[in-house]
């Protein structure tokens, strides 16, 4: 083998790495939802919600957008929410569940959006 072939060699295997680092960063991103909810008008129905859903195991970070009528909940790695779950504590908050999806990482909502 001459040095050619060797350095080839080396660069198709940087970039196979490369290429299974990120695609094990993607997989491992922790799950991401939006939820719809019917009833948020304030900053105290902002606080409410996310009393009841920072109390749901495995929630990492919330961020509720009032003007949207929209909670991102972002898990915690290896946790994830189910529909009957954030219904109920959107129910126990006073609200109305109207929409649940998830979302890709970095998809969460940001403008106008109170972190928690």
């Amino acid at each position: 083998m001459n040095f050619r072939t060797f350095t080839q060699r080396i660069q198709r295997m940087a970039i196979a790495l490369s290429l299974v680092l990120v695609a094990t960063s993607v997989l491992a991103a922790p799950a991401t939802y939006r939820l719809h909810v019917d009833g948020l008008a304030c900053p105290f129905c902002a606080y409410g919600i996310e009393k009841k859903l920072n109390a749901i195991e495995g929630v990492e970070l919330l961020e509720t957008n009032i003007k949207e009528g929209t909670v991102i909940v972002t898990m915690k790695d290896g946790a994830a929410l189910d529909k009957a779950t954030a219904k109920k504590a959107v129910k126990e908050a006073g609200f109305t569940l109207n929409g649940f999806e998830r979302v890709a990482p970095g998809d969460g909502q940001r403008d106008g959006a109170h972190k928690q």
